[in-house]
């Protein structure tokens, strides 16, 4: 059966009290504080949460509500924010650019976040899940939980997961390339639609260069870390 890896990494140790620190993205939806990330980013943390925005010193983030069977989770800082994610309203279909926004590989890697690209390659996921899209942009551990984004700069799902090309690779004799999977917004608007969590929502406006979406996005693209068991070291 193929197997995903999800996108949360150890980036140090504690010492004899065997905690990690670990990393993932989230993103702010709403001006009150609201950030959403993936529940596997934080279903492990042991203390505080934070949220960094690029530049900024770092918010305590509470966790409001979880979904796990979606993969969800949010979160609020106590601080109110003037830019914010805005939800497309409208459907999205294969073929369609997308943008990744996150952190990947965090503290080995750049400490700015990282902008790759892609297309939605199927609007279902790992067998058949029509709660996911399966996308061709590049995903690695740290991704997880950040914004998946159109050519007009506005959210169309919550990354994730990869496929795991080496296991896959083992059971099939092929290794499977640029192959990751994002939330939809139907489930995203759901989960926040129970929590009572105020959205915006656009319609796809003009497309956007690239470079302009990431600008804009790092204004409500957060690091979203804390300290776990470290299991390996157990």
């Amino acid at each position: 059966m193929p197997e995903v890896i999800r996108g949360t990494e150890p980036l140090g140790e504690t010492g004899s009290q065997k905690l990690t620190e670990v990393a993932g993205t989230g993103f702010v939806l709403s001006s009150d504080g609201h950030v959403i990330t993936n529940n596997h980013v934080i279903s492990e943390c042991v203390g505080d949460i934070h949220g960094n925005l690029t530049g900024q010193v770092a918010a305590k983030l509470r966790v409001v509500s979880t979904d796990a069977t979606n993969d969800l989770a949010l979160l609020q800082a106590s601080e109110t924010f003037k830019d914010i994610a805005t939800i497309r309203a409208t459907a999205v279909h294969s073929g369609d650019p997308i943008i990744v926004i996150g952190f990947p590989f965090h503290g080995l890697l750049t400490s700015d976040f990282t902008v790759t690209t892609g297309i939605i390659s199927s609007l279902a996921g790992l067998f058949n899940d029509t709660r996911f899209l399966q996308i061709s942009a590049p995903v690695q551990p740290g991704n997880s939980g950040g914004p998946l984004l159109d050519t007009g700069g506005n959210v169309v799902g919550v990354v994730a997961e990869k496929l795991n090309a080496l296991r896959v690779a083992k059971a099939t004799g092929d290794i499977p390339e640029n192959i990751s999977f994002a939330i939809k917004t139907g489930a995203l608007r759901d989960f926040l639609d129970n929590s009572v969590v105020p959205y915006r929502t656009s319609e796809p406006p003009h497309e956007m260069k690239t470079a302009e979406i990431a600008s804009a996005a790092r204004n409500y693209t957060m690091l979203i870390s804390c300290m776990a068991t470290d299991k390996k070291n157990q």
